[in-house]
C-alpha cells in the first residue's frame, strides 16, 4: 500500500497569479523559482500556447513544511459555499479575549490585502472562537 508523502492544495479561480500572491501574503509563502531554462515566470508563461498563458500559478512554504498551493484558471465563477476550506491558525493556544484580539488583528491585516470579513463564531463549550473570511475571489477560509 502506497504512503502519501505530500499534499498539494488546488484552488479554482479566475486570476491564478493574483490569488496566489494574496495567499503568499496570508501564509508567508513564496513563489518558487521558475522552471529550468527560464529566468522568470513571465518568460515561462510567454513560452506556453496562448490558451495556457496565465492558466496556473504556484506558491510554496519557504521552509517546505506546508503544502504547495496551486491556482488554476477556470471559466466559471464561484457560485456556492466551498466544500473545503483552509483554517489559518493564528490563535493556536490562545483563549478568550487574547484569542479574539489575535483573530481581529489578523483579520484587519488580511482586509488590507483584499480579504472580506464574513462573521465571527464565538467560543462555546466545544470550540474556541474563529473568524470566517473570504479571499479576494470569494473563497471562504477561517482564522482559527
Amino acid at each position: 500500500m502506497a504512503s502519501v508523502k505530500q499534499v498539494q492544495i488546488t484552488f479554482d479561480c479566475a486570476d491564478p497569479e493574483r490569488v496566489a500572491r494574496f495567499w503568499c501574503e496570508v501564509l508567508g509563502y513564496v513563489v518558487p523559482p521558475p522552471p529550468d531554462g527560464f529566468d522568470s515566470w513571465d518568460a515561462y508563461d510567454r513560452s506556453l500556447p496562448p490558451g495556457l498563458q496565465g492558466a496556473g500559478f504556484v506558491c510554496a512554504d519557504p521552509a517546505g513544511a506546508g503544502p504547495r498551493l496551486y491556482f488554476q484558471r477556470v471559466p466559471e465563477g464561484k457560485v456556492v459555499k466551498n466544500r473545503l476550506h483552509l483554517d489559518v491558525r493564528v490563535g493556536t493556544g490562545l483563549v478568550g479575549e487574547e484569542r479574539l484580539a489575535a483573530l481581529e488583528s489578523e483579520c484587519a491585516r488580511l482586509e488590507r490585502l483584499g480579504a472580506k470579513r464574513l462573521y465571527l463564531q464565538r467560543a462555546d463549550e466545544y470550540n474556541e472562537s474563529c473568524l470566517t473570511m473570504q479571499d479576494i475571489e470569494g473563497n471562504e477560509f477561517c482564522l482559527d
